[in-house]
């Protein structure tokens, strides 16, 4: 099953003319595209689905997600481990 997963943006930059990110899930560390939503800024949570920001959300709401994802024990499926 693929999931879009909550992450928070910890650094931005733009190579060969698209906007990626650093994306924090947790402990884990992923990069994204950003393109597809462009107001995205560092510290906003966006939804990542296979490597694409898909849209933003509100920190807690991304934290009602990860408690959901985490009894359903989807985040080792999804990122490998756990997510704190």
């Amino acid at each position: 099953m693929c999931l879009a997963i909550p992450g928070k943006i910890v650094e931005t930059e733009v190579i060969g003319g698209i906007r990626v990110g650093r994306v924090q899930f947790g402990e884990i560390f992923r990069q994204a595209y950003l393109d597809f939503v462009p107001e995205a800024e560092i510290g906003d949570f966006v939804l990542v689905h296979v490597g694409f920001a898909i849209s933003r959300v509100d920190a807690e709401e991304a934290r009602r997600t990860y408690s959901l994802l985490q009894q359903m024990g989807a985040l080792e499926d999804e990122l490998g481990g756990s997510v704190s």
